[in-house]
């Protein structure tokens, strides 16, 4: 019988508007910039050994707004400048369809997150999720995990327009990633 390992928590991490500027629709590589404490986050959170795994919707290929090769471009992009910085992903998953396909794998379903957590040994109900869209918050909820809700992005706008009436809550709302990786570090199990 093979050896069992137990299920680690992991971080989750939208990418445009919480690691990266949120440009709309990212339809060529210039346009990609980390934010400038984003490697800081990523590797704080490398450091207390949490895997740290990027979950993003693509739906500009299923749109056709811009091929598949992109995203993974600007993946390996974001990797390097991470790298750079001694910060690492454990892992990248992204969903390139449209919401009216319905797919598992489009937050806030929960696709992403599962697969991650068989590939990974992750246990999603000691995990967190941040975003800057009630979708990741959404999706926090759907996995069991925690939310944290940035501000920067889509953020600030969400709160101020769309708050009020969320049937869900996010666990913590944080300026930006560098605080929420402050608020999982003081939260983690």
């Amino acid at each position: 019988m093979p050896e069992q390992f137990p299920l680690r928590p992991a971080v989750f991490l939208d990418r445009d508007g919480t690691i990266a500027e949120e440009v709309g629709y990212l339809n060529h590589a210039s346009r990609f910039r980390m934010f400038p404490f984003a490697a800081d986050a990523i590797r704080r959170l490398n450091a207390a050994g949490l895997p740290v795994i990027v979950v993003t919707n693509q739906s500009g290929v299923g749109r056709g707004y811009f091929p598949e090769s992109l995203v993974h471009t600007v993946n390996n992009l974001m990797t390097q400048e991470l790298e750079k910085a001694s910060a690492k992903l454990d892992s990248i998953y992204y969903c390139p369809h449209i919401s009216a396909e319905k797919c598992a794998c489009r937050k806030p379903n929960t696709g992403m997150l599962e697969r991650a957590a068989r590939e990974h040994s992750l246990d999603l109900r000691r995990s967190f999720v941040v975003g800057d869209r009630h979708g990741d918050v959404e999706l926090a909820r759907n996995a069991h995990a925690r939310s944290v809700l940035v501000r920067t992005g889509y953020g600030e706008g969400e709160l101020a327009w769309h708050a009020a009436k969320w049937p869900v809550q996010p666990d913590f709302v944080a300026a930006d990633l560098a605080e929420a990786a402050d608020w999982i570090l003081r939260h983690q199990e």
